[in-house]
Formats: C-alpha cells, sequence, structure tokens
C-alpha cells in the first residue's frame, strides 16, 4: 500500500509554511472511546509528571471542576499539582464567546487562572476570525530525556473531546453528573458519545510542533484594550518561550499517522499558515475518490452541501458504495431560530446524500437503553477499513474553513487476515469497536459485520427493530441495539427563511480567501 495513494503529500497540503511532516510511520494509535476512558488514561498520565517533564494541552471549553474519575481529581487540580512537581505546563485555552450565549468564557479563564496560580502557563487565544474559535483539543506529555525509560512513555491525546463538563460519559451513555447546559430532549444528564486517540511513537513530537507553531505565534492573544489589561494584571499576558523540542520518540507501532488541520484565512496571517490551511477538507476529498465499499461517519453536524459534495460525487461514481452515518437526534441549539439555523445545512446536506445513492445512504442517531437520546459529539470516518481519521473537525464549512482544528488520520502497515481482503487492521477495528457498541453486540459476535454490504443491512435491521418497538408502545422486551432511523429535518418556509442569513453566517461560515469561495475550491 503506498501511503501517498491515500495521506496528502507535501505540497498537497497547500501550507509550505508549517513544520510538519507529511507524516511519520512507527506509531501506535489506540481509540479512547468514551470521555470516560478517555480522561481514566490521561488522569493516570498526569500523574506521573514530574521535574522538567512536560505537558502541554489546547482546549475549546475547559472546566477546572471537571472530575477526569468519579473520586477526582478535577481537570485543574491534576494539571496544578503536575506543575507544583515541577512539570512545564503549557496551555492554549479559546478565549471563548460569553457564557449567556451557552458558551463558556468565565470557565475558560478560570481553568487558566488555577493552572497559573501552581507555576504553570496558559494563554487565553482568541486568534481566530471574528466569530470563530479554537477547536483544537488535544494534549501532549513528553518526559525528561534524563529520565531512563521517560521518553518510552510520551503520548499525545487528539480527538474531539474536551476537557469540560458531560464529557465523562461510558458505554451505558447514563451521562456525566458534571453535567453542561443541553436542550430539554437530553434530560438533565445529558448521554454524550465521543472519542479520542492516544498516539505514541514518531508523531508525538509532530503534535508538538502543532502547539509550538501557535503557541510562538507573535501577534496579541487578543487585541481588546480591556482584555489585554485583565490580562496583564493577571499574568495570563506573559508568554514565556517553549523548551527547544527533544527528539521524536522511537518508534511503537504499525500505524502511520497523518495530522490534517484547519486554519482559517486571516487578515493578521498566521506565520505557520500565511493563506490558511485547510488540510482536512483536502484529506477528505483525496480520500473519498477512492472510497469503493463502504464509508463509515460518526458527526456531530453533517452540514453544507459544499462539504458534502465529494462524499456526493463518490456514491455517483461507485455503485456499489455505501454510506452508515451516525449524528445526533437534535441539535445542541433549541432556540426558535438557533434550532432551525442548526438543522438547515443537514436538511440539504441529506437531501443531496439521497439523491447520489438512493438505498445506499443510512442516517442513524442513538438512544441509550432508557430510550433517552445519545448526543453524537464524536468525529470519526472510516474509508473502505483502511483509511480512518479521529479529531475535533466536524463535516461542515466551519470545521473545513473557519475554526481551527486537528484530527489524525491513520493508514495501518498490517493488514487484516479476515475476508473481505484488502482492509488494514486499525481501520477495521474501529469500526467494528463501535458497530459491537450501537448493536449491543459482544466482540466476538462481529462476523457478520466484516463485509460492508452485511454490515449495511446489519444497521438497517437493527434499527428498524428497536424503531418497530417504540411505534407499538414499547411494550414486551426491548430488542437490542441503541440506533434509531434519523428522521428528515423538516422546516415550515417562514422558519427556514427567517434563519438562512443565522445560518449562513454564523452558525456555518466560510472562512476560505475569496478566491477559493469564488472557485468552490479548499
Amino acid at each position: 500500500m503506498r501511503l501517498d495513494d491515500w495521506f496528502l503529500t507535501g505540497p498537497e497540503r497547500g501550507n509550505d509554511a508549517t513544520k510538519l511532516e507529511p507524516w511519520t510511520e512507527g506509531n501506535l494509535v489506540r481509540p479512547l472511546v468514551h470521555g470516560a476512558t478517555y480522561f481514566a488514561e490521561l488522569a493516570a498520565c498526569l500523574a506521573g509528571l514530574g521535574k522538567d517533564d512536560l505537558l502541554l494541552f489546547t482546549d475549546w471549553r475547559g472546566d477546572p471542576d471537571e472530575r477526569l474519575t468519579p473520586d477526582g481529581p478535577g481537570v485543574a487540580a491534576a494539571m496544578a499539582r503536575a506543575a507544583e512537581r515541577g512539570a512545564l505546563v503549557r496551555g492554549l485555552i479559546w478565549r471563548s464567546h460569553l457564557d449567556f450565549l451557552r458558551f463558556s468564557s468565565a470557565e475558560n479563564r478560570h481553568l487558566g487562572e488555577e493552572i497559573e496560580a501552581a507555576g504553570g502557563q496558559a494563554l487565553l487565544d482568541t486568534r481566530v476570525r471574528r466569530g470563530g474559535s479554537h477547536h483544537q483539543k488535544f494534549v501532549v506529555l513528553r518526559h525528561d530525556r534524563r529520565d531512563n525509560g521517560g521518553p518510552d512513555r510520551d503520548v499525545a491525546f487528539v480527538g474531539g473531546i474536551d476537557l469540560c463538563h458531560s464529557r465523562r460519559d461510558d458505554a451505558e451513555h447514563l451521562g456525566d453528573p458534571q453535567a453542561a447546559p443541553m436542550p430539554g430532549a437530553y434530560g438533565d444528564r445529558p448521554p454524550w458519545h465521543d472519542v479520542q486517540v492516544a498516539i505514541r511513537g514518531p508523531a508525538v513530537a509532530e503534535v508538538e510542533k502543532v502547539f509550538c507553531e501557535r503557541w510562538e505565534d507573535p501577534a496579541p492573544e487578543t487585541r481588546q484594550p480591556f482584555r489585554r489589561l485583565r490580562d496583564r494584571l493577571s499574568r495570563m499576558a506573559d508568554v514565556p518561550p517553549l523548551p527547544e523540542p527533544g527528539p521524536a520518540p522511537a518508534a511503537a507501532g504499525t500505524h502511520a499517522v497523518q495530522l490534517l488541520r484547519t486554519y482559517p484565512h486571516l487578515r493578521h496571517a498566521y506565520p505557520f499558515a500565511p493563506e490558511g490551511e485547510r488540510s482536512v477538507a483536502r484529506a477528505y476529498r483525496k480520500v473519498l475518490t477512492r472510497a469503493r465499499s463502504l464509508v463509515y461517519l460518526e458527526d456531530q453536524y453533517l452540514w453544507s452541501t459544499e462539504v458534502i459534495e465529494p462524499f456526493a460525487q463518490a456514491l455517483e461514481r461507485e455503485p456499489g458504495l455505501r454510506m452508515i452515518i451516525v449524528v445526533p437526534r437534535h441539535p445542541d441549539q433549541d432556540g426558535w431560530l438557533a434550532g432551525p439555523a442548526s438543522l438547515i445545512g443537514r436538511s440539504e446536506a441529506l437531501a443531496r446524500l439521497m439523491r447520489a445513492g438512493d438505498g445506499r445512504v443510512a442516517i442513524y442517531d442513538l438512544e441509550n437503553h432508557r430510550g433517552t437520546p445519545v448526543y453524537v459529539h464524536a468525529k470519526v470516518c472510516v474509508v473502505d477499513d483502511v483509511w480512518a481519521s479521529v479529531g475535533s473537525d466536524n463535516v461542515n464549512l466551519r470545521s473545513w474553513t473557519f475554526d481551527s482544528e486537528l484530527s489524525c488520520a491513520v493508514l495501518d502497515a498490517e493488514p487484516d487476515p479476515r475476508p473481505p481482503s484488502g482492509a488494514r487492521r486499525f481501520a477495521r477495528e474501529l469500526r467494528l469497536t463501535l458497530a459491537a457498541e450501537h448493536l449491543d453486540r459482544d466482540p466476538g459476535d462481529l462476523d457478520d459485520l466484516l463485509d460492508p454490504e452485511s454490515a449495511y443491512e446489519a444497521f438497517a435491521e437493527s434499527a428498524a427493530r428497536l424503531e418497530a418497538w417504540h411505534r407499538d408502545g414499547c411494550r414486551g422486551p426491548r430488542p437490542p441495539g441503541r440506533l434509531r432511523p434519523h428522521p428528515r429535518p423538516g422546516l415550515g418556509r417562514v422558519r427556514r427563511a427567517l434563519a438562512m442569513p443565522l445560518y449562513r453566517s454564523v452558525v456555518d461560515p466560510d472562512g476560505r480567501p475569496a478566491r477559493l469561495r469564488r472557485s468552490n475550491e479548499f
């Protein structure tokens, strides 16, 4: 398997200014399905940091009191203790929109302040487009080179899981006891489905480069005088230099890793991405030209006809291609205009996919065994059981052009020996792991899901049984499985017309340079 058949080459990334390698080989990537799984491993890694070790993290939302395990510690306390033991702690936290808009301005500031008080440094970073956000969610832990065996413990966590409330859920999907505000349909403890990956090997140094490029950006973290003064008074405006990066960790496995990013086009350009970067979009467009049998996608949004077009073109090109897509049942905003604005893009995207592959596209949402909808926050794509991606990016214009994003794409050098042939072990195992949960299957009862057509039918049959049980008034034993057929969004003309400007300008804006918007290129 040629890696450049699936991965972007350096020129194809479209950003000559970055220090990133096109890809690295010899990595070990492990999926961490559910926030509880990720948080428990992160807590153990943070507890192992000592003098002269390094902790780097980025966050979209951070709640300092969010417990990493049921009995603690909180996120801020775990990082502060590492700093008190002599670890160098550096963070980049998005300077969020205001809390009354269901964002996390106060929480993000408090997380930074607690880390600062312990001797670490956390910047509130607003070097984004107006209305945009830093949406990257990753953590890098590197250990003192003088510590025998320390570098073998170097790890990077990349994916869609924020260090905040509502994320610490598990396979039962009963929700995080520390819940963030969500629409009432999700209950008092919103069930939450999410995925992160743990990376060991040379790619850890590449994730570190992503942090360093942002940290060393000479532009001020904010251009608002009041905020700059407040940061200075609280010491959050200091930007001490990072230590010189150590050598990349040694090979640890069979996985080639390519880091994919989004940065918007800014008037005050990023030095590491003067025209922005859209390698997430470019990677999807390249990989989907190779799709032949099955695209498995879990996504929070699935918006925008511009973004969905390469998926539709793949369906039109390949009559044997099928797509299984898992999304949330309800949007995360429920206002009179905010709700419809969130559904406009999905309505258009689903209509385009159905036209392209009628009978070969299936859209599902999830519920737990109590019948409460599960909020799908995961951003996972598996193509032909060969290429797999886990990251912070959603399938919409905002994630592909406007916010900052980071994703980890994986190609495994180890073939999966099970038929049908051609699959790679990492991608196939990731798809089967997620399918086992959604279908309520034991890990040893997945053989019929190896074949793409059989997997497509198994999802359809499971969802149909559960839907029929609901239609029958939930009488009798609940059938196994958590999948429900996802209904097509229904929007009246008046609400659609009123919500469309909000959708285009705020919900799903376009961050490309004008010349790329005109040509619809990325």
